[in-house]
């Protein structure tokens, strides 16, 4: 009996340490700072250098330039093993010429995803628009390196994070989708048609949309402060959770200088009305619009990868990966105000 009791109390101390191990692998705190070490300066200026090259020929809506930049993208998301939500290797959201009008042709949005382990259902969109405007009618260049190629690559970036966490079986509860969207630049295009004629996931379903649109850059106003700052647009419009939850993430993290100038309702330049997450927002999603502001480069040849701040895009571009990884983990959807 005693023979019988001691091996009673090993199997149960035996039985209590395993559940106690696999409680403890199950329930431990993730720390994203892990994921969001991969995003680097050199990775990113080394992407930008080649994104925002002559080669691609200001990636016009349509143009040879702008499919180039998309097998760029594409390419991207195959050399890292995320795949597409659309089918296996084609990750491009054909839109028809007719759909543009004024002699545009047929153009891409580009998508990939990470789908969720435990709410695979819902979703948060990360955006960017690829598009630029071309060549200029004396034939220079406009490399669009900020608008929006800063962008393109921060995507592409957070994207590698995210995966590593999978990998290591880490991976988000709600699935988080990487679009990039063209025609912004005519007129916000790519993001309609996603949101109004063909939303791969469901406009329900989708938690919030977090839009990247020039991060790469310092605009005049910030030049003499050399503090790191973002513009953000549209935080708390629909969602005060949301707005609390980039605030929470930013002092915890990074304690950036966060401007919103352009979030009042009578600014101006109407910026929360000019990029792509206004598209989600009008249908009632939760939105954050990321901006450096413009500057003497905006829409001018000039706009070049030189230019680019990349201690501060590697920054920004953390800090956003951090507050998707916020809202894809978090146990519930944020609410719609």
């Amino acid at each position: 009996m005693k023979k019988l009791a001691i091996i009673l109390c090993a199997t149960i101390l035996l039985t209590s340490c395993s559940s106690s191990q696999n409680k403890n692998k199950t329930d431990k705190a993730v720390n994203p700072e892990t994921y969001a070490a991969t995003i680097t300066s050199s990775e990113l200026k080394e992407m930008l250098y080649t994104y925002a090259s002559d080669e691609y020929e200001g990636r016009k809506t349509g143009e040879p330039g702008q499919k180039k930049a998309n097998e760029f993208i594409k390419n991207s998301y195959l050399s890292n093993n995320i795949p597409s939500p659309i089918s296996e290797g084609d990750y491009f959201q054909e839109i028809p010429a007719s759909y543009f009008g004024n002699d545009i042709k047929d153009s891409e949005n580009v998508i990939a995803y990470i789908k969720g382990s435990e709410k695979p259902d819902e979703v948060i969109v990360i955006s960017a628009h690829l598009d630029h405007i071309g060549i200029s009618n004396d034939g220079e260049i406009n490399n669009g390196a900020d608008d929006d190629g800063s962008g393109t690559v921060a995507i592409l970036e957070i994207a590698e994070a995210f995966k590593a966490a999978e990998k290591d079986g880490n991976g988000p509860k709600r699935t988080v989708v990487f679009l990039h969207v063209t025609g912004e630049e005519i007129g916000l295009y790519g993001s309609r048609y996603y949101a109004e004629e063909d939303p791969i996931f469901p406009l329900k379903n989708t938690v919030a949309n977090l839009n990247i649109d020039m991060i790469g850059r310092i605009d005049p106003k910030h030049e003499t402060s050399g503090k790191n700052y973002l513009y953000l647009i549209g935080a708390d419009k629909l969602s005060k959770e949301l707005h609390n939850i980039s605030e929470d993430v930013n002092k915890k993290f990074f304690n950036l200088e966060f401007d919103y100038t352009f979030n009042d309702d009578n600014d101006p330049n109407r910026f929360y009305y000019r990029s792509d997450h206004y598209n989600f927002a009008k249908n009632n999603i939760p939105v954050i619009f990321y901006f450096n502001g413009t500057h003497a480069d905006y829409h001018k040849p000039s706009d070049t990868p030189d230019k680019i701040n990349y201690d501060f895009l590697e920054t920004r571009a953390k800090l956003i990966f951090h507050t998707a990884w916020e809202l894809a983990n978090r146990d519930a959807r944020i609410k719609v105000d």
